[in-house]
């Protein structure tokens, strides 16, 4: 390892304890400045920190143009703390790998295709039984809920009240903690759900309420493989976990459009529902379009499709 791979490593470590001293979690820019210091000492790379340098880093990963846009917004705020411990450090471009700011939009899925893709759920992994049925609750969760896929994988077992019906939402977005009632139907789900759970894995492995095949907590690349595997079973294309909570805030919206209630007003119910912290992120989802709202969410449970 060179002197500067060495000097780089450290001055990472000392930077990411930094900002944890601030209160930033900062867990995945810590994993993009670690590998950046894997790359200068895999490469044998000499100092000082240069934009050629940064590019080639960037460069090296192959993920989207919006990846590569994050990896280099990081690395250039490393730098600015770099130059302090050596003054050679080149200040980097922010236009160098500019970020799209389009907004996919949103698949509103219908009652028949959110029926298609419990099935799937079901039908995911008949090799491993425990994920089908951990995935056909979750995503059914998702559905009946409009939670976001991370808080739902975060959930505790002790965060969940199979007596009251609430759950309780933790390290989420923008750190606000909050507390969301749910149907009945999903409480019944959740609960055979966890009697099943509690069967196959009698000595918890895990605090997680949702588990995997192996008695672990659901990881992020673990629900994308098995949501993606789901959706192809069904025929569904482009669609994502989050597009469940899209569903779910626009069918709301139309339940209360068809009970003749004021929406304007009802839209604060809705984000403190949500856990947004601005209005108009709820107010975005008024555009849905009568063409695409369905019934309710909350009818894939009380219509069966959970098991």
């Amino acid at each position: 390892m060179s002197s500067f791979a060495k000097f780089l490593a450290d001055r990472v470590e000392s930077y990411i304890a930094l900002r944890r001293s601030l209160g930033y979690a900062f867990t995945k820019s810590a994993a993009i400045l670690r590998a950046l210091a894997r790359y200068v000492a895999d490469e044998d790379l000499d100092g000082p920190f240069t934009q050629d340098l940064a590019v080639s880093f960037v460069l090296s990963w192959d993920g989207t143009a919006n990846g590569r846009a994050i990896r280099h917004g990081v690395v250039r705020r490393f730098c600015d703390y770099l130059a302090i411990h050596d003054g050679r450090t080149e200040a980097l471009d922010p236009r160098t790998f500019p970020r799209s700011r389009a907004i996919p939009p949103p698949h509103i899925l219908t009652d028949e295709e959110l029926g298609s893709l419990m099935s799937a759920c079901r039908h995911v992994s008949p090799e491993y039984p425990e994920r089908s049925a951990m995935l056909t609750v979750f995503v059914g969760l998702l559905a009946s809920t409009g939670l976001r896929s991370g808080e739902a994988r975060r959930l505790d077992r002790a965060d969940v009240d199979l007596v009251e019906g609430v759950l309780h939402i933790r390290k989420t977005k923008f750190r606000k903690e909050r507390l969301v009632p749910i149907h009945t139907t999903t409480l019944a789900a959740l609960r055979r759900y966890a009697r099943h759970r509690d069967t196959v894995f009698p000595v918890p492995r895990d605090s997680a309420f949702f588990l995997t095949s192996r008695g672990n907590r659901l990881s992020s690349a673990g629900l994308s493989s098995a949501f993606g595997a789901a959706c192809r079973l069904a025929g569904l294309d482009g669609v994502r976990p989050h597009d469940l909570r899209h569903r779910f805030a626009v069918n709301r919206l139309a339940a209360w459009h068809r009970d003749r209630a004021d929406v304007q007003a009802c839209l604060p119910l809705l984000a403190t529902y949500l856990g947004h912290s601005r209005y108009s992120d709820t107010a975005y989802y008024i555009t849905g379009t009568a063409e695409l709202l369905g019934m309710a969410a909350e009818r894939a449970f009380a219509d069966g499709d959970v098991a």
